[in-house]
């Protein structure tokens, strides 16, 4: 297996942390793998928000209430503003989340590589979260996640992935 599909397989979804603190180089080369993003147009409409001390975590946790979320040392919450993001012109449809997305899930690959650990969020109160981080209009919160030491070693398991066979569709006809 090639050294990206290793990295591939080795994130995983961390839900216990250990209180140690990421190291401020090792965050900066999470948040650069997160800018180098592609993004529609090379418009790059994200910004990374970080939420560092304990009582602002605790108060995001009330966005979403699982301890484990907010007692990580640290919590990334990927925004973008829709009114930067490339728009198709066919049918109007913004890329912003699409970006978005894209940049959590490099964010997410640069820290399993430095052997932290993330946890996508994407259940939480969209309301209470704006309000908590005190987000600009036109800002959306694309996903938060805990970034961390994970508390434990995971245990190898099986991908509980679909086959290529029925992931990979043809045109019809084709």
């Amino acid at each position: 297996m090639n050294a990206f599909l290793e990295l591939a397989a080795k994130r995983r979804s961390v839900r216990a942390y250990r209180p140690d603190p990421v190291p401020r180089d090792v965050l900066e080369e999470i948040l650069e793998a997160g800018r180098r993003a592609p993004s529609a147009c090379n418009k790059q409409p994200w910004r990374f928000l970080l939420v560092e001390k304990e009582e602002e975590r605790r108060a995001l946790g009330m966005a979403y209430a699982r301890e484990w979320f907010w007692k990580a040392p640290l919590v990334l919450v990927v925004c973008v503003l829709p009114g930067e993001a490339w728009t198709r012109p066919y049918d109007g449809e913004n890329y912003a989340m699409v970006d978005g997305a894209l940049a959590m899930d490099h964010i997410q690959l640069a820290a399993a590589a430095a052997g932290l650990g993330t946890c996508w969020i994407g259940a939480f109160d969209p309301a209470a979260a704006r309000q908590i981080l005190r987000l600009p209009d036109g800002m959306k919160i694309v996903g938060m996640t805990p970034v961390g030491y994970p508390a434990a070693e995971e245990s190898p398991r099986p991908w509980a992935r679909r086959p290529l066979a029925e992931t990979v569709l043809r045109p019809q006809g084709a």
